[in-house]
């Protein structure tokens, strides 16, 4: 069965099944190849006839985690070992998903070899259904937009539309050298990952009526390097009104340096220690170099700046345009988006350490998430919510690591290789509601029977555990 909608592209032709559409690798930009790599997303060409979403779309190049017995081993067997999911690698990556609920009836099909002039592609969907703007995570140098436990068959269940994305990253992303201020009209470079991903929420923005979307309730969210990206949306004025709410799962920084947001000079410095690493002269020769090129520079690059303790240096930077100022300056000043919001870790997650966990608390990201509630309350007179995910997931001893609440949050365990209890299937079935009970309403439980805002007469932390 397949289903068709008209974009401003041209029509897509989607997968149904399971309750749902998928619409795969709709591109929402310009393959940003060639002269177009270190610039600003171009827009994507139209197309004649139906294009079909049916497969999703290449991988940024980046170095994917190794099979083993190390700690990115794990990660592997985790979400990246299934071929079902994976794709080849390319820089022409600038393609989301999205997964659209059925609707009832026989209405709820088109016959893909329906006129192609339009009439038989507008507005497939009954209603303004809510809309979740996902953003993957990897440290802005991995992953991507259909990894295994990325699924929207759960949310549509709910009568909500997920989207999910792809951006540049890495130094195909993140890159800032005086070379490139010196092309570009307002003389920054860098941040190319994140106008990818304000591109991409602006053709949402435009398009998802077509699919039954409602453009003027999407809500932004990401987990780790995605929910760094999504503090960003919410502190950058390029985004305006699009994000009506925003969920920022085990990434943000309010007083500790999780997202650091260097100055552009400051990542420049950086930008010109990788560019020696490539021997590169000049631009033109920089643009000539292959993807696995700038990867086995990088590579070296990579193990200075660990070596050094300056860590992932290849992330967003305050470049004027994009972020006017740091987002830890936008926490303080208060001048983040006025929209709900929600917050929350995992147990072991990034920056715990043996002493949280012997006290049973996650660390400095769950005291960052009661700090953004406090403030958030402060400057709107409403408290985000606040969650902490404490399950240990079963079938090894890893416990409830960072990403691990994606499985549940995604509805996505039957995809998943552990041993699965019918209370973890519950707890899923919770937090898929809790979710997008937000995306709907700006609440995770409208009602307040079970979950209540953080506030400040009240630091309420949601617990998830079965």
């Amino acid at each position: 069965m397949s289903r068709q909608v008209k974009t401003e592209g041209g029509i897509v032709e989607g997968v149904s099944g399971s309750g749902c559409t998928v619409f795969m690798g709709i591109p929402y930009a310009a393959p940003p190849t060639g002269e177009l790599r270190w610039k600003a997303p171009q827009p994507a060409a139209a197309w004649q006839g139906v294009f079909k979403a049916d497969r999703f779309a290449a991988i940024c190049p980046q170095r994917m985690p190794e099979p083993g017995d190390s700690f990115m081993g794990r990660y592997h067997k985790e979400f990246y070992n299934d071929p079902e999911f994976l794709r080849e690698m390319s820089e022409d990556c600038l393609y989301l998903n999205i997964w659209v609920p059925e609707r009832d009836g026989a209405a709820a099909e088109t016959d893909s070899a329906a006129a192609t002039d339009g009439a038989a592609a507008e507005n497939p969907a009954a209603g303004k259904l809510p809309v979740a703007f996902y953003i993957h995570g990897g440290g802005f140098s991995g992953g991507y937009s259909s990894e295994t436990e990325f699924g929207g068959e759960a949310f549509c269940r709910k009568g909500v539309i997920l989207v999910t994305i792809a951006y540049r990253l890495g130094i195909f992303g993140f890159l800032a050298h005086p070379w490139l201020d010196a092309e570009n009209e307002r003389a920054i470079s860098g941040n190319y990952g994140i106008l990818d991903q304000i591109a991409a929420l602006c053709w949402v923005s435009r398009n998802i009526a077509a699919f039954g979307g409602d453009p003027e309730n999407i809500t932004v969210f990401g987990q780790s390097a995605g929910s760094m990206s999504t503090q960003v949306l919410v502190s950058s004025p390029l985004t305006g009104s699009m994000p009506a709410k925003a969920i920022l799962q085990s990434g943000l920084s309010c007083e500790e340096n999780i997202l650091a947001t260097p100055t552009l000079a400051e990542e420049e410095e950086f930008g010109k220690k990788y560019v020696a690493y490539t021997k590169a002269a000049t631009l033109p020769d920089l643009r000539k170099m292959t993807a696995d090129e700038l990867l086995g520079a990088k590579d070296l690059f990579d193990a200075e700046m660990w070596k050094s303790g300056a860590g992932l240096v290849m992330v967003p930077n305050v470049d004027g345009y994009v972020l006017p100022a740091s987002v830890k300056e936008v926490y303080r000043g208060g001048t983040m988006k006025k929209i709900p919001y929600m917050a929350g870790c995992v147990d072991s997650d990034i920056g715990t350490v043996p002493e949280d966990l012997k006290a049973d608390r996650p660390g400095i990201i769950l005291d960052e998430c009661l700090r953004w509630s406090r403030r958030v309350e402060e400057v709107t007179g409403k408290p985000a919510y606040v969650y902490e995910f404490k399950r240990k997931l079963p079938g090894d001893d890893w416990g409830a690591f960072h990403s691990s609440e994606l499985w549940y949050m995604f509805g996505t365990l039957g995809r998943c290789w552990r041993p699965m209890t019918e209370a973890d299937r519950k707890l899923s079935e919770d937090m898929v509601t809790y979710w997008t009970d937000f995306m709907k309403t700006g609440s995770p439980d409208p009602e307040q029977n079970n979950w209540k805002p953080c506030g400040a007469e009240e630091q309420y932390v949601q617990k998830f555990d079965v």
